[in-house]
Order: C-alpha cells, then structure tokens, then sequence
C-alpha cells in the first residue's frame, strides 16, 4: 500500500481545505445565529443551501459515491474519499450537507444507485443527486433488538399491486426535515422465510397516506436538527404501488448489508476529522490559559493526552485507510473484519479524545461556544448507529475463531 495520496486527491484536498478556510469555518457562527432564529426546529437554514451552490459551482459535490456508479458516481475510489470526507469531518453540521455527501442520503443514493430500477432512479436518486431533496433509512424499531436486523417486525405484505405497511420506526434520521421526500423502509415480507431472507426494502414517498412522522428524538439533549432530526415514524395501512419495491422480496437484509458497510466507513473518514479539529482545540486552548502560574499546555497530565491524542489519530487514520484500500481492491466483503474493526475502534477512540479536549477546556468544553460537546456526541452516538459495539466485537470474535476450529464440536 502507497502511503502518499496521488495527484487527484492532493489537488481536491487542496481545493477543499481552501474551501473549509474560505467558507465553512466562517460559516459555522452565522449557521448557528440562523439556527436559533428558525421557527421551525426542523427546517435548514439559508447559509447551508448557500454552502451548497458555492461547493456545486466549484466542483467540490457528491464525492461519497465510488467509481462509475451507473454513470452516478464520482470517479473517486474510497482510498481517494477518505481524505475528503475526513477534511469535512472537522465541521460535519455543516461540510458534509454542503457537498451532498451527508447521511443518510449518501446511504440512500448508493442503495438506488446499486438496486433501484431505471424508473426509480430517475424519480429519487437523480434529485437527490442534485442536492433538491432529503431522504430517509427507515430500519430501527423501538419494540425490538434491532442490532439484530433479523428482529424487524414493520410488516410489508403484498395485496394486489400494492404492498400494505404497518409498523413503528424510530430514530429515523433526516425524517424532521421538510424536504426530506423518500422514505427506505425495511419490513418483514414473509416471516416463513429462513432468517435472512423475511426482510424486504420498499420506497414509500412522504406525502403517502397512513405515513406519520410523529416526534423528532434528541441524542443527548441535541436536537440533530441541522441533519434533519430523527423522527419516530408510524406506519398505518401505507399503501405503496408494488414497484416501489426495491428488487426481489426477501432481498432486504442483503440491501442492509451492502448499505452500511460505506457507511460505517464514511462515519470513521469523518470522525479522524473530528478528532484532528479536537486535538486542534485543546493545543491552542491549553497554551492560551494559565493555572498555578504557567500554562495549561505544561501541566504533564495534558501533555499526555495531547501526546495520547496523537498516536491515537494516527493509528485510526491508518486503518481506516487501510480498509478504504481493501474496499477499492478486494471489495466490502473482502475488507468486512476491516470495516468492524474501525466500527469498534475508532468512535471509541475519537470519544476519549474529545473527552480530554473537553476537560481541557473546562466549562467552555461543555458549553455552545466550541463545538466540542456537540461533537462528542456525534462520536458517542456512532457506537451505537450502525450497529453497536458489542454486535460487530461478537462478529468479528467468531470470525477470528473460525480458524481455529477444526471439527464441528469445537465451539
């Protein structure tokens, strides 16, 4: 594996930090101030759509989507994106959703880039494509384990041409937003199926009858507003037309899969930027303020967490390059014990380092005049989102085991 990154992406990392210094940072007070103005907890704010025609116009748009793509893609490999997505990472309320490569919609266009049909491309993902509207993932239900997706209960059967909806989701992230127009819904079509294949996936616009969306959920007190919230959604006799199904019944755990493995290592680029923008505060925060006489930065407790903080980002950084590689040549399924293993470590990893920046800071850490209590928890969250740690320790503990188990007993 080459360590140095190749021309195309010095250049738009070039192009992009320019960017973060001439437009996102100076943005992020007046995104606030708007924040706080709206009457509508849920809607954007003008500054973001404003990012976003300044990011389109200058070509710094849709880097999420790898290669070709149907025609879709962005040219980029994930060994490419990673260094983007990490450079957005150091302000994700603001840079990911200015470039389009914000979640969930960046899932939600690779899942109908990979499994929608023409017609359905043209309705939903184009759009999305052009950054005109939101979308929403609808997987997680609050009566259920749903760590174990085989537990998805919302119900999908089919009558005639179309297919019937009920069930309860929660935690749906984007579904706040207005403009958030398409809902990828995961149900249960036929519960006689072996385990992995009950599960289907279907479109089911916003405006369909019998869709609510009920209540936004905080995370930690956080509103989440600026990523469209995540709403608790009832689903209540939604009638669909047959073709919003998404390929074959059964088909949905497979489109799950295939969905959050980009995902999880999308969340991971940008968290190493979090953690850069972290450690950035606590160095300049500690050398400017003084305790028992000489600065903060002396203390030999801070130096260790600023040194601790280093060797963290680094090896992160490390690995998650390593899986982006693993992706780009052997696949998602090749690099899955990768794709786990920055899952586990590297929110956990990045919280440690954010707790120290906070404590660093003392008051104004857990306060709204840095964004570090909002960006801890965005890394606590994502060992939750995506599946929670002890899920992905207990897969890729079995995998690991698996090559050392010689006859069926011995287990």
């Amino acid at each position: 594996m080459d360590f140095a990154f190749d021309a195309k992406t010095e250049e738009l990392r070039a192009r992009l930090l320019t960017f973060m210094d001439e437009h996102i940072y100076p943005a992020e007070p007046v995104f606030e101030e708007q924040l706080a103005e709206r009457d509508d907890p849920w809607t954007s704010v003008p500054i973001v759509e404003e990012l976003k025609a300044e990011a389109r116009k200058q070509g710094l748009w849709n880097f999420f989507l790898p290669g070709d793509a149907g025609g879709h893609g962005s040219g980029l490999t994930n060994l490419q994106y990673a260094p983007l997505a990490e450079i957005t990472g150091r302000s994700p309320s603001l840079a990911p959703t200015a470039l389009n490569c914000a979640a969930p919609d960046t899932g939600n266009m690779e899942v109908l880039a990979m499994f929608g049909n023409e017609a359905q491309r043209k309705q939903w993902l184009q759009p999305l494509l052009d950054g005109e509207i939101r979308s929403a993932f609808a997987m997680t239900e609050p009566d259920v384990a749903s760590s174990d997706a085989r537990n998805i209960a919302t119900s999908i059967k089919r009558d005639g041409d179309e297919y019937v909806i009920n069930g309860r989701k929660w935690f749906i992230s984007g579904a706040m937003n207005p403009n958030c127009q398409i809902f990828i819904v995961m149900g249960k079509s036929d519960p006689e199926a072996s385990s992995h294949r009950q599960q289907s996936m279907i479109l089911v616009p916003r405006d369909t009858p019998g869709m609510t969306v009920k209540r936004g959920m905080t995370v930690f007190g956080y509103s989440d507003g600026d990523h469209g919230g995540h709403a608790e959604v009832i689903f209540e006799n939604v009638r669909v037309p047959a073709e919003n199904l998404l390929t074959d019944e059964g088909n949905g755990f497979a489109i799950a899969q295939a969905r959050l493995g980009p995902g999880r290592i999308h969340h991971c680029m940008r968290l190493i930027g979090m953690a850069e923008r972290g450690l950035e505060l606590m160095c300049t925060r500690t050398l400017s303020r003084e305790a028992f006489g000489k600065p903060i930065a002396s203390q030999g407790v801070v130096q260790d967490w600023i040194a601790e903080a280093r060797v963290k980002i680094e090896l992160q950084r490390l690995l998650v390059l390593k899986t982006a590689w693993l992706m780009d040549t052997v696949g998602n399924q090749g690099a899955h014990t990768e794709i786990q293993a920055i899952k586990i470590s590297t929110p956990i990893t990045v919280e440690w380092i954010l707790d120290k920046a906070i404590q660093a800071h003392g008051a104004g850490g857990v306060s709204q005049d840095f964004p570090l209590a909002q960006l801890w928890m965005g890394a606590r969250m994502l060992r939750i989102a995506d599946g929670p740690d002890e899920v992905h320790k207990r897969s890729l503990a079995n995998r690991e085991l698996k090559k050392y188990r010689t006859t069926e007993g011995a287990r």
